[in-house]
């Protein structure tokens, strides 16, 4: 059976049972050969030039191509489609974005949209540990990775906890970091959860995506040390350009 070396490639290729493989996806693992051997940054050719070489026609192409930029193996610049670098890994752990985004290599950056505070609705309450109508802070930032625009992250935290966030935070920088080293609040837990969304008009134009690409969105509310509720973030990661990892043990 001609089955993929590759431990995390799809069996047989994909290919069903049947053995009718659609015209698309022939074209799209023909690519997908060449995009391995450009590499990073390499020039793909323009669809006409693909759609002769391989005798299909150009929506037959695009459909291809259409995949392979939604798995982010590719990635257009200006009128033109290049090879992407390989997906950022954020752990699934409790070190911030910044620590993350370093340990690959990358620079990573943050983009302040907005900074307001307003009154604490009921159901955030308990999850910033406020009071109903206690004033709470509602930070947006746009991600960044070596000045790419990668995600667009919603932090809120109550007034009382962090009372000059306005004023004493470089919105640039890393919330973790200013918490830990300017007020000596250490995070000790977590619940976070992830899933499949696609981006409102909204916030595709200011991660600067196509409405119709996969977004992985992570909610995260966090405690200290002592266990009172810190913080409540919404994270939407570029599904083409973000993977997540964790480290599985044996529980007692």
């Amino acid at each position: 059976m001609n089955y993929q070396t590759s431990p995390g490639a799809p069996v047989r290729s994909g290919v069903p049972e049947h053995g009718r493989v659609p015209k698309y996806y022939a074209v799209k693992a023909k690519i997908a050969l060449m995009v391995d051997e450009l590499g990073e940054g390499g020039q793909l050719p323009t669809e006409r030039d693909l759609a002769l070489r391989y005798e299909v026609s150009r929506e037959t192409v695009r459909q291809a191509l259409r995949e392979l930029l939604l798995e982010g193996r590719l990635r257009r610049r200006g009128r033109g489609t290049v090879v992407a670098g390989p997906k950022l890994e954020q752990p699934l752990s409790l070190a911030s974005y910044t620590e993350g985004v370093r340990r690959q290599g990358r620079r990573p950056g943050r983009s302040l949209i907005s900074l307001d505070r307003f009154p604490c609705p009921e159901a955030l309450a308990p999850e910033v540990g406020a009071e109903r109508g206690e004033p709470v802070w509602h930070m947006e930032r746009v991600l960044l990775a070596d000045d790419e625009r990668v995600g667009l992250e919603s932090t809120y935290v109550s007034e009382a906890r962090v009372p000059r966030l306005d004023t004493e935070f470089d919105p640039d920088s890393s919330f973790y970091a200013y918490l830990h080293d300017r007020l000596g609040i250490s995070f000790g837990d977590a619940d976070e959860r992830i899933e499949t969304v696609l981006a409102t008009p909204r916030e595709a134009l200011l991660i600067g995506t196509p409405p119709a690409l996969p977004m992985l969105l992570l909610h995260r509310v966090s405690r200290d040390t002592a266990g009172q509720p810190l913080e409540r973030v919404r994270t939407l990661y570029r599904g083409d350009r973000f993977s997540f990892t964790t480290h599985l043990g044996q529980q007692n």
